[in-house]
């Protein structure tokens, strides 16, 4: 890859004055060889296994750092979906499969690590009941450790059993965690199409599609962005606008497609995938919010901030695929409250709403994420929410996911405070009239018609 002394220089603008940075590098990794009949005999293969190959990821991404200038915020592992090979046991409880992975990532000085995970958008298989159940305890009794469940898919539909099961394990991973403010469903995150290939946490897993052992990058720079389209004159239009963008994207996207490589090399595994994700943070001007308010909106969640969060994405996508043959992951724009004061700051004024959020889901990459809502918000409530938004993924083929945190003791109005990338947020308002009729239906919810492909 050549880089030109202008890239350089620009790319140094952005990290000193614009927050650019890579946002995670992600350590794919396989653990089907580690299944077995004994929890105890799997547990410690899973642990020598992280532990072995995971050794050396903080300082080859530190040593990057340092060749580079450009800082990598988070050293990450996803691995195969836990429940996967959890079937090889009978156990009931599955905590100690959480609790192997994250001992050595903390030993080696990883920030996370994803993959208490199962797939159960079509039918859920026993390991994958067992994991399930296991969330609550496991996530609030590891540090580093983040669980996700897909539940639906625009091929299977929504499996509205699973659906009201997660729904019932947010309340009572809530409960479990309840003197952090229910900080275990913050790592826990509801899918909808869930990809193989998510280096960002709490969603990451190592898909069966994958080789052994992957490097998946996850770029950052709202603030990037933001600083550009600041820049431009009131009236320019939107074309323009996103013009901006798109050659801002691809600048960006060039520091992860450099870092992705390097990291892959100097581990001596494969490369994987860019994630092309603004992701904000918590830091003043790192904020998707304030790049939809640049663009023209008065504040982010009043009319327009739908058209310019399509705008925003598109544009990002656009740019990043100029500037990596790579693409994966989700791609897209983020829209986590509790990790962007400019979400923070449009709840606290009333133009961000819940209804708003979903409505943005439609058009951004994730969508319904790090939402604080009032700790006795009925499980149906959440059910429904979660639903919606799967609803939204499915009909339109792309990834939708929640991360919803009813926080016990507290209610609308009230703050919480998650420390670090995880930020403070509001508790938001809920809709009271959810459908809990339709919600204890269960059964599916059928493909749409579309999905017929072949």
């Amino acid at each position: 890859m050549h880089i030109s002394p202008e890239e350089i220089v620009e790319t140094l603008l952005m990290i000193t004055q614009q927050n650019l940075d890579i946002r995670t590098v992600t350590l794919g990794l396989s653990l089907d060889a580690c299944a077995d009949n004994d929890l105890d005999a799997m547990a410690r293969k899973v642990r020598e296994t992280v532990s072995r190959t995971a050794e050396r990821l903080v300082p080859v991404c530190e040593a990057i750092e340092s060749a580079y200038g450009i800082p990598i915020v988070n050293k990450r592992i996803a691995v195969t979906p836990i429940a996967q090979i959890a079937a090889a046991c009978d156990a009931e409880d599955l905590t100690p499969l959480a609790v192997a992975p994250d001992e050595p990532a903390r030993d080696v000085g990883v920030d996370f690590i994803g993959g208490f995970s199962a797939l159960v958008h079509k039918g859920i298989g026993d390991g994958d009941r067992r994991l399930i159940a296991s969330i609550p305890h496991a996530l609030s009794t590891t540090e580093r450790v983040c669980s996700s469940v897909n539940v639906a898919s625009t091929r299977a539909g929504i499996n509205m059993d699973a659906v009201l099961r997660m729904a019932e394990v947010i309340r009572e991973a809530a409960a479990a965690s309840a003197d952090t403010d229910g900080f275990a469903c913050g790592k826990l995150v509801v899918f909808c199409n869930m990809v193989e290939d998510n280096p960002f946490m709490a969603g990451a897993m190592h898909g069966a599609g994958e080789a052994d052992a992957v490097v998946n990058v996850g770029i950052s720079g709202p603030g990037v962005v933001r600083a550009v389209v600041s820049s431009l004159a009131e009236d320019t239009d939107l074309t323009a606008v996103a013009e901006a963008i798109k050659a801002t994207a691809f600048k960006i996207t060039r520091a992860g497609e450099l870092i992705a490589q390097e990291a892959a090399r100097r581990l001596g595994v494969s490369m994987g995938i860019v994630d092309l994700s603004l992701a904000p943070t918590p830091a003043e001007g790192d904020s998707v919010a304030e790049i939809i308010e640049a663009i023209g909106v008065k504040r982010c969640g009043g009319p327009g901030t739908t058209t310019a969060l399509a705008l925003l994405n598109d544009a990002v996508k656009k740019g990043g695929a100029m500037g990596t043959s790579s693409i994966g992951g989700l791609s897209g724009a983020f829209i986590p409250v509790s990790e962007d004061m400019g979400m923070v700051r449009a709840v606290q004024d009333g133009a961000l709403t819940l209804e708003k959020l979903e409505a943005m889901t439609s058009v951004c990459s994730v969508g319904l994420d790090m939402i604080a809502v009032p700790g006795d918000t009925a499980t149906e409530t959440i059910a429904a929410i979660m639903s919606d938004a799967c609803a939204i993924g499915m009909i339109n083929n792309k990834t939708t996911a929640t991360r919803l945190i009813p926080v016990p003791g507290k209610d609308v109005g009230d703050m919480v405070e998650y420390g670090g990338l995880f930020g403070s947020a509001p508790v938001m308002s809920v809709n009271g009239w959810a459908g809990t009729k339709l919600v204890r239906r269960g059964g599916r919810v059928p493909a749409p018609l579309g999905s017929l492909r072949n």
